[in-house]
């Protein structure tokens, strides 16, 4: 559309792709196990979190640590 963005500043500074942020998050179903989830979701109790946040930031930062490796995506 137009007047929206390419691309959008996140939490930690950086751009991403993606228009605003309503139209750059798509719902995705993920099945883990039970003990990951118990896991998953106290990590993100202690770092203030929601489950659903802790997941993105974690696949974020192992994105970023491939990227500075040199693997690309």
């Amino acid at each position: 559309m137009a007047g929206r963005s390419e691309n959008r500043t996140s939490a930690a500074g950086h751009e991403e792709p993606g228009g605003d942020a309503a139209d750059a998050r798509k719902p995705f179903l993920l099945r883990l196990p039970p003990p990951l989830m118990a896991e998953l979701r106290a990590w993100a109790a202690k770092e203030v979190r929601s489950l659903n946040g802790q997941i993105e930031y974690l696949l974020r930062e192992a994105v970023r640590a491939r990227r500075k490796e040199g693997s690309g995506p």
